[in-house]
């Protein structure tokens, strides 16, 4: 078991952190452990989980990750709502790779209980 900190940016280490979500070990408790989990998901190339993770009304058939591409860090910009106690929420963050970076707004939902992505917004 390797003891590397998680790439979603949290101390823990993968296995602890996002990786017991991809597994399907535990399911994330908030819109912001979903989304760090879906970053982490990105770095790691796991297609399956990003496409369980995202709203059966918004998600493709399949998903095609370059693997090419070299993620670099995440930042949490900002979150509202996406506790326990709530049904929607959104975070904004900007993900980092090689050569660029991601800055988006996401929705997630609820659906039977479980965060689900909905779509994104790209900001400048």
């Amino acid at each position: 078991m390797t003891t590397r900190s998680c790439p979603c940016g949290l101390p823990e280490a993968y296995e602890k952190c996002c990786g017991r979500f991809h597994t399907g070990a535990a399911a994330a408790p908030t819109a912001e452990a979903l989304m760090r989990s879906r970053y982490s998901a990105f770095v790691k190339g796991d297609a399956g989980y990003l496409l369980r993770t995202w709203h059966p009304r918004t998600r493709p058939e399949r998903l095609g990750l370059d693997p090419r591409t070299r993620w670099t860090g995440l930042e949490i910009l900002d979150t509202a709502d996406g506790s326990a106690f709530h049904t929607t929420g959104t975070v904004t963050f900007r993900a980092s790779y090689r050569g660029g970076s991601l800055h988006e707004r996401s929705r997630f939902e609820r659906v039977d209980g479980a965060w689900v992505y909905v779509d994104g917004e790209f900001l400048d």
